[in-house]
């Protein structure tokens, strides 16, 4: 028997109908957007991925996640701003980043305080990171995950000469993101710091608008900048890590199971992440040396005694405040 195109059509239709009556009918109760500025195949962002998979199968379809990577809602600066406000309701936010506007989250990342990871994460699971959470909490719009998420230790690339001791960077155009403690830092050191977002540092290194940029090793690799740099001086000079931010009010909007499940899963990743990390790393040297970068171990004894020199230490306890310096210092050993 022929079939009547107009019926087919029809019945085709309805059916479409059907299915996204369906799909509305199981739509998330909650959906969040979580934007960042990593590129989406790097591990960070694969394992924020993994999360938001888990947590929309934990919560049942509850609570959907939609991740933005590679600054497509805006740079760090820009989406920390959106996440206050509401505009995103989840930001994974440096602590370096998130001092312009909450200055003791910088106490991480102070200059050459943490010797490896040895003590960083005791710190940063211990006490000093309770401490710096309870303040977000009550000094922000923004409700922290447990856990941080590893960026890793910053190192220095040029296109001028190594940077061996401090008074190599002197007068040096580095870029840095716009993070106070690394502004200030650099400027102690007498370099000329230069802050932009991360996706417009290629081109600035490539048209000598900066000599050089300081990042970790796994964004120096993403962000090419073996193409635009010679020189890749081990410096160690901060290790900064991310915290997991939600807006405040969105975050009380999720029923108390689901915030459970968030935290609980953002955390398990962020434990994997840093496994990621330090696996990642052992190869990354070798392979930046292969892609033609000239690597040198800088004499960070230098480096701090410049930074004691120029009071960065004495300003920034006062800037971060007495408490959290002791915790820091409890860790890490005495500063300045």
């Amino acid at each position: 028997m022929a079939v009547n195109r107009r019926r087919f059509v029809g019945g085709t239709g309805a059916a479409l109908g059907v299915a996204t009556l369906a799909r509305r009918a199981h739509a998330a109760e909650f959906t969040f957007k979580l934007g960042h500025s990593t590129p989406a195949d790097a591990p960070f962002s694969k394992r924020i991925v993994e999360a938001s998979e888990e947590i929309l199968k934990e919560t049942k379809g509850r609570l959907r996640i939609e991740i933005f990577p590679n600054s497509e809602l805006g740079g760090d600066n820009q989406l920390l701003a959106e996440v206050r406000s509401g505009a995103v309701q989840m930001f994974p936010a440096a602590g370096l980043i998130l001092a312009s506007v909450l200055p003791v989250t910088a106490i991480n990342g102070m200059g050459f305080a943490f010797a490896s990871y040895a003590q960083v994460w005791p710190a940063m699971d211990g006490k000093l990171g309770a401490y710096v959470r309870q303040q977000i909490l009550t000094k922000t719009n923004l409700v922290p995950m447990d856990k941080m998420w590893d960026l890793g230790y910053r190192q220095v690339t040029n296109s001028a000469r190594p940077i061996r001791t401090a008074a190599d960077l002197k007068g040096l155009k580095l870029r840095v993101p716009g993070a106070p403690p690394l502004v200030s830092m650099f400027q102690a050191l007498k370099a000329a710091p230069v802050s932009m977002q991360f996706g417009e540092v290629y081109t600035a290194l490539q048209t000598h608008v900066v000599d050089g940029q300081e990042n970790p090793l796994e964004q120096i690799e993403v962000g090419k900048f073996y193409e635009v740099q010679k020189y890749l001086s081990l410096t160690n000079h901060v290790w900064d890590g991310f915290w997991m931010l939600c807006n405040g009010p969105a975050w009380k909007r999720l029923p108390k199971d689901v915030q459970e499940i968030t935290n609980r899963v953002f955390n398990e990743k962020a434990i994997a992440e840093r496994a990621d990390l330090v696996e990642l790393n052992k190869g990354l040297l070798a392979q930046l040396k292969s892609q033609g970068m000239a690597v040198n171990t800088a004499d960070t004894a230098t480096f701090r005694k410049q930074l004691v020199a120029a009071g960065f230490y004495t300003e920034w306890r006062k800037r971060i405040g007495n408490e959290a310096w002791t915790i820091l210092e409890s860790y890490a050993g005495k500063l300045g």
